[in-house]
This record gives C-alpha cells, structure tokens and sequence, in this order.
C-alpha cells in the first residue's frame, strides 16, 4: 500500500546513494545570507525576514551542525542551533533540509506564536557555482511543536546567498 512516509523515506535514500562523491567531497563551511518574506501562509503579521546562519563543515554521519539568527520586520526574532543535510543533485545542485529549535521573541498583536520555543524545518533548493558558493531559495515552518495552548505556526520563503568562510577569511 502507498504512504507517503514510505515514499519520501524511499526517495531520500536514492537521493542520498545517487549523490555524486566528487560534488560533496570536501565541501567548506559556508556563512549563509538571506532575505526573504515572513508569514507568507497565514498572512496575520507579515514582514520580511533576515537570518544569517554559519553551516558548519563538520559531519556526524551526513549531518551537519548549524548556528542560525533572524529578524524580522515586525520585531521578532529567531536565534537557534540544528542540523542540516546536503543532497547533491549532480554537481551544481544541493538540495539540503534542515531543522532547528529556536528560541523565538517578539509576538505582536496580530501574530503569536504561541510559545518561546520554535522548531524551524526548512528545505533549501540551491545551485552551487565554480568557487562552492550557492544561490538558492527556501521554505521554512516555524512551529512550538504544540508546547503552548496555542500552535498557529507560520512559514518563510527566503532567497539565500551561502558562501564559502575560506572565501571570506581572503577578503580580510
């Protein structure tokens, strides 16, 4: 019988052993820049968003440790550590998911979310350039996860520039 659990078990897995070892070997860390539109979905306190996240080089498995910090035009704020994963599709494009607790502050009169402690998913399409620097768009769920009474949840659709911290370190 059909699950879509099953599926998308399945399709990570073939992802995951079709990924080309010479695209993922030796990848850097990578500060990561983006800008996008905040509580696109529910549309109660729109904004844009601004996060700046350090991606860290080093692998537990296939997982990588991340650090994450946003804010939004409304005056919230997301400050968070997680996981993430790189899927390479090919050489020049990463597909990585990810996901990151969050302590979140700021609620407004229009948009609550309903406890301090968010969990941010996200999955992230990016095309990977010559010199390991990527250009991608994402979207991420913030949601406590029903720790409060209240879990109305809200997403993001960002435009992100990651690039390489050696690349960075010559520029100064």
């Amino acid at each position: 019988m059909f699950s879509p659990r099953k599926f998308a078990a399945v399709l990570m897995a073939a992802l995951i052993v079709m990924t080309a070892p010479d695209a993922r070997a030796g990848e850097p860390d990578f500060i990561s820049l983006s800008a996008g539109w905040f509580d696109l979905n529910r549309q109660k306190d729109q904004g844009g968003e601004f996060r700046l996240e350090y991606r860290s080089d080093y692998k537990l498995w296939h997982f990588k440790p991340f650090l994450t910090a946003s804010g939004v035009s409304n005056g919230m704020t997301f400050f968070g550590a997680g996981v993430l994963i790189d899927i390479y599709l090919g050489r020049r494009w990463v597909i990585t998911p990810s996901f990151a607790p969050t302590w979140w502050r700021g609620k407004t009169d229009d948009l609550d979310l309903g406890h301090a402690v968010e969990f941010r998913s996200q999955v992230e399409v990016a095309y990977r350039f010559d010199d390991r620097s990527r250009l991608g768009l994402s979207l991420s769920h913030y949601s406590n996860a029903s720790l409060g009474d209240d879990n109305p949840g809200t997403e993001s659709l960002m435009v992100n520039y990651s690039i390489p911290l050696t690349k960075i370190k010559k520029m100064f």
